[in-house]
């Protein structure tokens, strides 16, 4: 009897150890869980093409785009797959083109350079300060940070500085930091993927002048930059 009882007792024992155990590790897989995030550093790379471009403004050489920044992940369901992001970053453009910028009298002059005249550079940059706002739905969990997602949004940029550059064999002019530029851009964009490797598009919705003019005619392009998205935890 006196055995019998010293098991019991023993045994008793490892079985409440081990619901405790058990009951541990439950409650850190749910602290685990409902609190991670999908905060992310990102960089980019785009080709950026000129939209509604006024008559005779062309594109001949490639023209790119930079991009990096971090966003901040806010999900917003019990499975942390759907989640509004925000954040702060950088981005450099640049696009080459036929548009020929100068100034005179410290007023800048625009002007479309025709296909006969021989040119080595010409083209215009802009560094910006993006703030961006984006919706997130995505297939993530807590064990695995390689999932497919769609990411899409509008974004906020403030010009900080920009530089215009012609160059031939005999001359070389710069305007640097033209007012013409709009100060303020605004557009949307969306990104799809999976794992750290995804597509991306952002189409501008306003004019990157605010002011220019050839004769006459307003200058009122847009941007369209396509191009990769890295995503790094």
């Amino acid at each position: 009897m006196r055995l019998f009882l010293s098991c019991f007792l023993l045994m008793s024992v490892f079985n409440g150890f081990s619901q405790e155990t058990e009951t541990i590790e439950e409650g850190e897989k749910v602290k685990i869980d409902s609190l991670y995030r999908e905060d992310q550093f990102y960089f980019g790379f785009t080709y950026n093409a000129l939209q509604q471009k006024p008559a005779g403004l062309s594109q001949d050489k490639f023209s790119i785009g930079l991009s990096a920044g971090f966003l901040r992940d806010m999900p917003i369901n019990d499975d942390r797959t759907i989640a509004i992001a925000s954040g702060v970053g950088f981005t450099y453009n640049n696009y080459n083109q036929n548009l020929f910028i100068s100034e005179s009298g410290e007023m800048p002059v625009y002007s479309i350079i025709d296909s006969e005249t021989d040119y080595s550079k010409n083209k215009f940059a802009q560094l910006l300060v993006d703030v961006p706002i984006e919706f997130r739905w995505r297939t993530s969990t807590y064990e695995s940070h390689k999932f497919w997602r769609i990411y899409g949004g509008l974004k906020f940029s403030y010009l900080l500085y920009n530089k215009s550059v012609y160059s031939d064999s005999d001359s070389k002019i710069v305007v640097l930091n033209n007012k013409d530029f709009n100060k303020l851009l605004y557009g949307l964009y969306v990104s799809a993927g999976y794992n750290t490797i995804n597509v991306y598009a952002h189409y501008g919705l306003n004019s990157l002048f605010k002011s220019a003019n050839i004769e006459g005619e307003s200058i009122d392009m847009k941007s369209l930059n396509i191009g990769v998205i890295f995503y790094i935890l």
